[in-house]
């Protein structure tokens, strides 16, 4: 073969080549446009963010998934509520739907989430699941900010205004003030049984942490501490608060000082018997946290709990104010824990009734018999 036929053969051959590349570029280019058509129809635009190679993958995917995420796949028969833990991936959040009987194929989940970018959307939370719910619907549901359940902490020793103060950004749909009314005024309609009679709730808001409808209403979501309160309270505490003489209001009186004024809880019982041996003989309390109660919002410290107390404090004319007022305050300066209430219905048998903080910054008190003792207990 000439050396001109044989250029002319690699030519042909070239070209050939070139025009099947084009062919199978453009059958592919093709091939892509059709199913990029057909799943943005099923599942919407992509996240534009997303690279044209990351696009292709994940398009892909879901067109050859037949259409699983569509179809209801919830194995559950009632609602169901799922928790999205803080960090988790989407990875492992959609094995853990899989495992939970709310989705059927996890690949699947994990790749619309992706392809929509809602990897980078999903929210922490409890979220509430219907029976009725496909995998989109699903997906859709845990990128919303505000999940259907918040977790609401009451930390012992708040009161009531440090409660309220967090439920703007709770999540929760509760007004503040209508919180605030309820709880200074609560209505013989809607207490329990066992808290008839008594003027003011503070005290009885149960430290600890609740797992919270979105949607529940003021009256149901004091109800809930309430609950909480009542559900603690067994016989063993209430017949040990009986045989001290008290009733279970001046219980949680006595309590919620005692969570005020104690910084080691092992000390709470000690605490507790100072209080009541004054109680017993009439004395004053002469109790910081029932003035830094009475003074309120310090908005120099921002903070409700005053300290140092100053002299002018201490003279702060309230039926609060111990140092003032005989007796006890007029209901409790806190919610206090568990531990408090334990501390008054078993409280230690002791002598004394003066106790201040040991100069070691310990947290640690010195308790004496006398107010000569207790002088002596001062800091240099």
């Amino acid at each position: 073969m000439s050396k001109q036929k044989k250029n002319r053969l690699q030519s042909c051959l070239l070209i050939l080549f070139i025009i099947s590349i084009v062919g199978l570029l453009g059958g592919v280019v093709w091939l892509y446009t059709v199913v990029s058509q057909d799943v943005k129809f099923v599942y919407g635009e992509p996240d534009p963010s997303l690279s044209f190679y990351k696009n292709f993958v994940y398009t892909t995917r879901l067109y050859f998934s037949e259409e699983n995420l569509l179809v209801d796949q919830n194995n559950q028969n009632e609602d169901y509520y799922f928790e999205i833990l803080p960090g988790e991936t989407v990875g492992q959040i959609a094995y853990r739907l899989k495992m939970n009987g709310l989705i059927e194929n996890s690949e699947t989940f994990n790749t619309f989430l992706i392809y929509k970018g809602y990897d980078r959307k999903v929210q922490s939370g409890y979220f509430l699941v219907k029976p009725e719910m496909n995998g989109i619907e699903i997906a859709e549901k845990i990128i919303n900010p505000i999940p259907d359940k918040v977790r609401f902490i009451i930390l012992p020793g708040w009161r009531m205004e440090e409660i309220g103060g967090i439920l703007p950004n709770s999540g929760l749909e509760i007004n503040t003030e209508e919180f605030f009314q309820l709880v200074r005024n609560p209505s013989s309609e809607w207490l329990p049984t066992d808290l008839q009679g008594v003027s003011s709730l503070e005290g009885y808001l149960f430290p600890g942490e609740y797992l919270v409808d979105r949607k529940i209403t003021t009256i149901d979501f004091i109800q809930l501490f309430l609950n909480a309160f009542l559900e603690i309270m067994s016989d063993e505490y209430l017949n040990a608060i009986s045989e001290k003489g008290l009733t279970l209001n001046q219980a949680i009186i006595i309590a919620s000082m005692v969570e005020r004024e104690a910084v080691i809880p092992e000390e709470m019982p000690m605490i507790a018997s100072v209080f009541l041996n004054r109680y017993l003989i009439g004395m004053k309390f002469d109790s910081d946290p029932t003035v830094q109660y009475a003074v309120g919002y310090n908005i120099n410290q921002a903070t409700w709990w005053t300290n140092p107390l100053s002299l002018n404090d201490l003279r702060f004319d309230s039926p609060f104010n111990t140092y003032l007022y005989n007796g006890l305050t007029p209901h409790a300066i806190c919610n206090p824990s568990l531990n408090a209430i334990k501390a008054v219905a078993f409280a230690s048998e002791t002598p004394y009734y003066y106790f201040r903080a040991k100069c070691d910054g310990s947290g640690y008190h010195n308790f004496a018999e006398t107010y000569e003792e207790h002088l002596e207990n001062g800091c240099p």
